[in-house]
């Protein structure tokens, strides 16, 4: 059996993982703490730079599960940099919580890296995280950072992966294969797929108000309007399409008032403003494919793909969003394409049109029969099967 007392060690409340923690306080196999370590973050509508707003998620982020916030005595407090979260009390919380193992989500925090080097050799360490190798660095640069991480590495005891290039990068970073456990990237895969005649129907009317023929091909854009994510390069590959399709961008950020002045005049791109999570399903809805055309660095996963796919939609993703390689089956449920390259982009874009509407209404069926295994439940269980197994790698101290 696991440990009976699993502590948890992640700065702020998080729509993904919200959902993971009460999966794991109800499956009784462990009793499950979060200790948040940015205190500040228990205030309501934090800002959120790639937004460029205060954002308060309007779906429950702290219920169903055990929880704290640490202290946070940071002189500038947040996880933007390394020296953002500094909790002095909280090895001493975790200890008199008498946890029997500890879960630290990042550790380029100088709170999380501390409680690491603490609690080694004492009680089985984990580590989640969803680094990659997809942004390639000077030799130099390569040679220190793999020096640095094979460090910082050898105070865990399990390192769980969230797909694919996760797992190569813990490889890299020297952890044996025995001890990388798969945990995948998931969304609340229920939420995205309830009630979904209704879904589509609320869809289908706000098509209508957009002034969307029903026939047409619709690519969404649902994110931060951001240069990781290249929204300008999938505006520049459909503009180069024949006409009849359409463009949605469901977001904010600071390429909006760009983009949208690219984008005057054309009757087939269309801007709806930040959505929050309770109207994400529906947004998705909107369009027939999600097109996420990020050229990084730090596309770790892109977790758009996983909330489209449950909702039915096919996807088209970029060379350099992590979780394409895990979701994504060229001509199946989607496409992917050499990141930056708009030639390529518009290939995929025009190979959606060609295939026709209801064979993408198909391929998004195919979509959200895979995104059942980055379900809520897996991620839950991947996490209890890698606490089971960093009991037998804790070496005493």
């Amino acid at each position: 059996m696991p440990p009976s007392k699993l502590a948890v060690i992640t700065s702020h409340p998080i729509q993904y993982y919200a959902p993971v923690f009460r999966a794991l306080a109800e499956s009784g196999a462990v009793d499950l703490r979060v200790f948040y370590t940015w205190s500040q973050a228990a205030q309501t509508g934090q800002y959120d730079a790639g937004f460029g707003a205060a954002v308060s998620w309007d779906v429950p982020l702290l219920s169903g599960y055990a929880y704290e916030f640490v202290p946070n005595a940071a002189a500038e407090p947040g996880p933007a940099h390394f020296n953002g979260l500094v909790n002095p009390t909280l090895a001493r919380d975790i200890e008199a919580w008498h946890a029997d193992a500890v879960l630290v989500f990042g550790w380029s925090y100088r709170s999380h890296l501390l409680a690491m080097r603490r609690f080694k050799g004492r009680i089985p360490v984990l580590f989640r995280g969803d680094s990659t190798l997809l942004d390639p660095q000077s030799w130099w640069r390569t040679a220190l950072r793999r020096a640095c991480l094979r460090w910082v590495y050898r105070h865990v005891d399990v390192a769980i992966a969230v797909g694919s290039n996760s797992r190569d990068y813990f490889a890299w970073c020297g952890i044996p294969a025995s001890r990388i456990a798969m945990a995948p990237h998931s969304i609340d895969t229920e939420r995205f797929g309830a009630d979904a005649a209704s879904q589509e129907s609320r869809a289908g009317a706000w098509r209508a108000d957009l002034g969307i023929d029903p026939g047409s091909v619709v690519f969404l854009f649902a994110g931060k309007l951001q240069h990781k994510k290249d929204p300008a390069l999938l505006l520049e590959a459909f503009c180069a399409l024949p006409p009849g399709s359409h463009l949605i961008y469901a977001g904010s950020g600071e390429l909006e008032a760009e983009l949208k002045a690219r984008a005057r005049g054309l009757d087939a791109v269309h801007f709806l403003p930040f959505q929050n999570q309770s109207a994400m399903p529906t947004v998705y809805r909107l369009g027939d494919v999600l097109v996420l055309p990020s050229r990084g660095p730090g596309e770790t996963w892109g977790l758009a793909l996983n909330e489209a796919m449950a909702c039915a939609r096919a996807v088209i993703a970029s060379s350099k969003v992590g979780g394409a390689r895990d979701l994504i089956t060229d001509g199946q449920n989607g496409w992917t394409f050499t990141a930056g390259d708009r030639n390529a982009l518009g290939a995929s874009l025009r190979a959606a049109l060609a295939v026709g509407r209801d064979a993408l209404l198909t391929m998004g069926r195919a979509g959200l029969a895979r995104s059942a295994g980055c379900s809520t439940a897996a991620t839950a269980r991947g996490i209890l099967d890698a606490v089971r197994a960093a009991r037998t790698h804790v070496t005493p101290m």
